[in-house]
């Protein structure tokens, strides 16, 4: 599809317009009664969330960020699919698998009651993508920016036998001082703490930041939150599809170590991911499909 077919298709005058980027990307643009967004087609990836209410971003995007095929974009909201992490298989396949890193194509974009607008990007399986991952599929991903955010992604198994898969909407949230951040709705849940040797573990109050943390928490119910002290303000999320939820930042020595971060990014952000990751993964039956999903807002 064209930008011109993309335009003529699915522009909606002043409130959702197509961009070419610097470079070569291709961005969608809203501008709505309720907020302004930035969605990548390349990656299906939220780059940028506001609402009108608000004077900061809801994500961070790295200014390191690199825009090139092949690449994961550096901050907003990459989906991980059709694996979290390392290649499941250890075939040397990338990391988070191949959905990041790919161009998804738009199938549709509304203007909502109500003053929101809803984006629906989808990406199918190719011969391309079946010698990565040997599967018939169509992920769709449904973005609804209003004065929350809302992302939905669909796994439809296209094929005759079931499939497994794991998955993650891996938000960087923008915060002001991480280490003056608190998550709140994980008190006594169990995690995996990949910093230390994958060791089995209970959450106990709050999740503090003072240095690296890579936690998988399983079990989760409920709403969490992020009370950002720095910016006065608390990012709720709303989960469904899930029951895993992922807490990550990289700290200065790992940071440092990353040309697609400025050294004291780490931060400006925090990672809390809804997922189906870990222990937790998810088989869907052939012709059967399955949602995961995560709805975003600020509170004062």
């Amino acid at each position: 599809m064209s930008v011109e077919q993309s335009v003529n298709e699915y522009e909606i005058g002043d409130e959702l317009r197509f961009v070419e980027t610097e470079h070569g990307f291709r961005n969608i643009e809203i501008r709505n009664a309720k907020a302004r967004a930035i969605i990548s087609t390349y990656g299906g990836q939220v780059l940028s969330y506001r609402s009108v209410t608000e004077d900061e971003d809801l994500l961070f995007l790295s200014t390191r960020a690199r825009y090139e095929v092949g690449k994961a974009i550096r901050g907003g909201i990459p989906v991980c699919w059709p694996w979290f992490g390392d290649d499941p298989e250890g075939q040397g396949r990338p990391q988070h698998g191949f959905a990041r890193n790919w161009q998804w194509s738009v199938t549709a974009t509304e203007a909502l009651p109500g003053g929101a607008t809803k984006v629906v990007l989808e990406l199918v399986d190719t011969d391309e993508t079946r010698t990565i991952w040997p599967h018939l599929f169509r992920l769709r991903i449904v973005i609804t920016v209003g004065s929350s955010l809302r992302l939905e992604l669909v796994t439809r198994n296209r094929g005759e036998k079931s499939l497994t898969i794991s998955q993650a909407l891996h938000a960087y949230f923008r915060v002001g001082d991480v280490s003056r951040v608190r998550v709140l709705g994980l008190d006594r849940v169990d995690y995996v703490d990949k910093i230390d040797d994958f060791t089995e573990k209970t959450q106990a109050g709050a999740v503090a930041v003072n240095g690296e943390i890579d936690r998988i928490y399983t079990g989760v119910a409920g709403e969490l939150v992020v009370d950002d002290a720095s910016f006065g303000r608390k990012i709720c999320i709303g989960l469904a599809g899930s029951s895993t939820a992922v807490v990550w930042n990289p700290w200065a020595e790992k940071a440092a170590a990353m040309s697609d971060l400025a050294h004291d990014d780490y931060k400006k952000m925090i990672c809390i991911e809804a997922a189906n990751a870990g222990p937790e993964t998810v088989e869907v039956p052939a012709g059967g499909e399955y949602r995961l999903s995560a709805e975003y807002s600020v509170q004062r």
